[in-house]
């Protein structure tokens, strides 16, 4: 394994397209994994597209559309009844069941293609919306399980985990990737990209806008505080 090497699991978002410009000054090679699971907002996957080919890295999109036919979710059901935004357990309705350790899994088996030694997946636990598989227990529990079952040496990289919405924008600008960010990546679960505002495109409604626009905030007053770096 090339201990130097990383794959970044790649939707084309905010989270994973920091994940990527980091991965790239902090690894030799890096490839993107991406997945397609007729996700509502599938004009990700085009932004993904732009974003990989801007930074030179090999993508890889791979169809993982029969989850609509295992899981309940918004964001790929595209439910309308769903008053509360919750589901039964209290979880967002946006949450996929299980959509972190496919995309996990499947990495590690593309890494055992490439002998690559690193994943770098953009999940985070200060301003995740409740999803299981977004805590750094989980993560830190699936590389122990997989690398034990499997006698392997992966490791897991989770940058953004301890940050909040603001301290991605920050992380952005440190790793070069800010207008990227602003410019490229997609986050609206609407999949909306009519809309240009000064955190980026979307519908400014859902949850992801919300959270994007606080962290936006959040960024912007750092910075005039002299905060930020």
């Amino acid at each position: 394994m090339n201990s130097q090497d990383a794959i970044v699991i790649f939707s084309g978002g905010q989270d994973s397209t920091t994940c990527l410009y980091w991965a790239l000054s902090n690894f030799h090679h890096v490839a993107a994994l991406t997945f397609a699971y007729d996700q509502k907002h599938r004009c990700e996957l085009d932004q993904s597209r732009v974003i990989a080919r801007k930074a030179n890295v090999p993508q890889k999109i791979i169809s993982l559309d029969f989850m609509k036919e295992l899981v309940s979710s918004e964001l790929i059901n595209q439910q309308k009844d769903n008053k509360k935004g919750t589901d039964n357990n209290n979880m967002p309705s946006t949450y996929v069941p299980m959509r972190n350790q496919l995309f996990l899994t499947l990495a590690y088996a593309w890494a055992t293609t490439l002998q690559y030694s690193h994943i770098v997946i953009g999940v985070c636990e200060t301003d995740y919306s409740g999803y299981y598989d977004c805590r750094d227990d989980f993560v830190k529990g699936f590389q122990a399980f997989t690398n034990l079952a499997y006698h392997l040496n992966f490791k897991i990289h989770t940058p953004l985990m301890h940050l909040s919405k603001g301290e991605t924008f920050d992380l952005a600008e440190k790793v070069g990737c800010l207008d990227i960010v602003l410019e490229h990546s997609h986050s609206c679960y609407e999949g909306d990209r009519t809309q240009r505002h000064d955190w980026g495109y979307g519908c400014g409604l859902c949850a992801a806008c919300q959270l994007r626009k606080r962290g936006w905030k959040e960024y912007c007053h750092n910075k005039e505080n002299g905060k930020n770096g």
